[in-house]
Formats: C-alpha cells, structure tokens, sequence
C-alpha cells in the first residue's frame, strides 16, 4: 500500500467522475436487508472498510452474504427478526462507528443472546455511551469500559419496552440504533430530535415495510410501532455526496477547473454542502435528477468560480455537512474573508479530533486558523506553500490535504495517505485522472 502521496500544487481538474456507493446507506442496507425476510439485492455498494465491517459482523451472527467485490451486484438472504444467532466470537467493528453503534440497538432485543463489540485503537476511544443510556431506557442490558462509554462493548439480549426517547444531539447513529431497537420493542418507539438528522434509516425501513411514521416539523419525531415484518427488497446505492464534495469544492477552488460528478445522492437530509456552496457563491448546476428506492439522485456540474465568500456554518445545518467540515476547511482558506465554523462539537469525537487535526495539518502549508472548542475560524485569501501533512489516520483528514496540497506553490508530501480508502478507496486513481 502507498502511505505515502507526492501532490504537485498548481494545474486544475477536468473530467467526469462517479464516487462510490453511500457509505451510510451501504451499512444500512446490509443490517436491514439481514433481518428483512426473503432476499434483498444491492446495487452499487460502496466496497471499502467501513462497511465491509459490518459485512463480516453480520455474517459472524449468521447472515448469509456472499463474498462481496468491487462494483458486483449481490444478493442478502435475510434472517427475519427473529433469526440473529449467537456468535461464537467477538464481534470486530474494525474503524466503523456506524457498525458498532448500528449493531447495539439490532443486538439489543435479542433475548437470550450474548454479543461482545469491539474495533480497533481509534474506535474503541470513541463515545458509545450516547447509544447504550436510551437502548438500557428502553431494557437494554449494555456494558462497557467507563461505564458503558467505550468498547468492548458487551450485550444481554433481552426484552425492550418501546418508549419515547429524546436524543441531546442530532445523530443519525444514535437515531438509528433506537429504531432498529424499536423494531422488537413492545409498543411504540418514538424518537425527538434537536434537529434532523440523516434520515436513510427511516426511509429504508418504510421501503422495506416497517410501521414508521415521521412528525412535527422538519422530520424531528419519528415513531416506529413493532410487529410488522420487513420484506426483502432490491436497492441500488446512489453515489456518496459526502465523497463528491472533494471534488464539488476542488473545482470551486482550483483554477480552470470543471468536473461533472454522475448519480449522486441528493437527500435533503445530507445536502448542507449545497446550502454552504449556495452562500460561498459557487458555480454548480444539478443535472439529470430522478428518484430510486425513496433516495433522490443526480448529478452535478461544477465549475471554478472566482472571489468566493467567507461563510458560517452553524445550528441546524450541522448535521447535515458533518462529513463535509473538512474540506470546507480548505475551501474557507480561500475565500474573501473570515469564515467560522461552530457548533460543530462532534468534530471531536469522529475517527480523530477533526477541528484540532485540519487546523493543524493546514497550518503547516501557510493556512491562518484559530481553534475554538465549537469549532474553527479561518482567515481566507491564503497563500499556500508545499508542505508535508499528516492525515493522522482519518479518511476525510487525507482527502481534503489531497485538495489542499493542489493549491500550495511546489510538491506537497501527504503521509498515511491511504486512511482515504475507509470510504473512497480509489481516490487517488479518480485524482490522477481528474489532473491529468
């Protein structure tokens, strides 16, 4: 494996790509389709670490999912509700926090059934008491380091009692768990969230049949009753957003540059990098728009625009760009102005300190940033000079220095570049052809 990328700084992007498959709709395809009755086939899955994690988790618990390879199509036989066994190992959730916290409300209500989780040195460090306090709400028996905090985590199996829950921080992971948790509750599971989250969970439990209902306003109250069998069904992954804003804010920022990124997905839950590309003032245009297994794709043009605008991000746009935060950290060193990032506290318990890393790997190439405990502000209008960069291990880290280093005077030097394939595996092919 190349641990090591030499970027050269200066030429521009030309070119027409297609991302892979939605990691977060990826993961939740596999779980869903596991527990749905009949087959259930995917297309377009995103074929990196992350979820393959959950593959092998599922497998281990008795699912039948074939060996999975680049760009095929394959086929889950699913085990029902009721169907989960018992593995006879640890459960390895490698790098994936989806996996883990996933896994704890599917595992939940499994009675009679023990499951221990753990994951490597990085996942292991990050919080999990935020799914383990309203899965033991609802009769969950979790266990864990620092009182249930950390991994390994260890489950009992037992009877849940469907309750409403209101979650401190929108998160999708911690949404998810709940419900997956509801579908074997007694009664109603209601969730209340700040804000919306991604809503992939909700709208492929609908698809596949669940009793789901979403109330309020904004999608903040979502209900799911138990006792409803989930169908198999046939899905096709649209590509990630969050990989197609590398490149949607490298052809904003990079001289002489327009990238046209095919089939992307556009849920309106997931689209924040638009509202702030919307506010910066880029040159983008979505193409060829349709509608597949309740997901919204299409796909978007966009070309180098000139004195963009410094932004905020905050508040309720947060969770919908979270993924996003750091390559919009590169493209405010290049705006007119001072832009800000707050509220943006998850930031610190991602697969690295997000805030602390970008700010300081995109120092070392010239970048003014000063670090809050919310957050970031960036002073636009930077010079960058080559540099070499750490992504310290974090896939989102080595992609936006990848874009980065294409701005700075002279040959940049990334190391521990390959983090990138935990959820785009073949960025630096993509690059290269986009730079040629």
């Amino acid at each position: 494996m190349n641990n090591i990328r030499k970027i050269n700084g200066g030429g521009n992007l030309k070119g027409e790509i297609k991302v892979p498959g939605d990691k977060s709709i990826s993961h939740r395809a596999l779980i869903i389709g596991s527990i749905a009755q009949g087959e259930t086939y995917i297309e377009g899955f995103l074929h990196s670490e992350d979820p393959l994690s959950t593959a092998e988790c599922l497998r281990k618990l008795g699912v039948n999912i074939p060996k999975i390879r680049k760009d095929e199509p394959f086929t889950i036989s699913g085990l029902g509700l009721y169907g989960l066994k018992e593995p006879r190992e640890i459960l390895n959730c490698g790098n994936s926090g989806t996996t883990m916290r996933l896994l704890m409300g599917l595992l939940a209500g499994q009675e009679g059934k023990n499951f221990i989780l753990t994951g490597d040195h990085s996942l292991n460090e990050r919080p999990m008491g935020r799914v383990g306090k309203p899965l033991s709400m609802m009769g969950g028996k979790i266990f864990g380091r620092e009182s249930g905090n950390k991994a390994p985590i260890s489950i009992d199996g037992n009877k849940l009692k469907g309750c409403v829950i209101g979650t401190p921080v929108a998160s999708a992971q911690v949404k998810s768990a709940i419900l997956l948790a509801g579908l074997k509750a007694s009664g109603t599971t209601s969730v209340i969230e700040p804000a919306s989250s991604r809503d992939h969970t909700e709208r492929m439990l609908k698809a596949f049949g669940a009793d789901i209902s979403i109330r309020g306003e904004f999608g903040r109250n979502i209900v799911i009753k138990s006792g409803a069998n989930l169908i198999g069904q046939k899905i096709l992954i649209p590509g990630d957003i969050s990989s197609a804003a590398f490149w949607m804010i490298a052809a904003s920022i990079v001289p002489n540059s327009e990238v046209l990124i095919k089939n992307v997905g556009l849920n309106p839950t997931r689209t924040g990098i638009l509202n702030v590309m919307d506010s910066m003032g880029c040159n983008y245009e979505i193409l060829d728009k349709s509608t597949i297994a309740g997901e919204p794709i299409g796909s978007i043009m966009v070309k180098t625009a000139k004195n963009l605008r410094a932004f905020t991000i905050e508040g309720d746009v947060l969770p919908k760009l979270i993924d996003e935060i750091p390559i919009l950290t590169v493209a405010a060193c290049f705006c007119d102005g001072v832009s800000e990032i707050k509220d943006a506290q998850e930031l610190r318990v991602k697969e690295t300190d997000r805030l602390k890393v970008m700010a300081r790997q995109l120092r070392k190439f010239g970048a003014e940033i000063s670090e809050k405990e919310d957050g970031l502000i960036i002073k636009g209008q930077s010079n960058f000079n080559s540099a070499e960069v750490d992504s310290e291990t974090d896939h989102r880290v080595s992609m936006s220095l990848a874009i980065a280093s294409l701005l700075a005077k002279g040959t940049s030097k990334i190391m521990k570049a390959e983090a990138s394939s935990v959820s785009y595996p073949t960025f630096w092919d993509d690059l290269a052809q986009l730079t040629n």
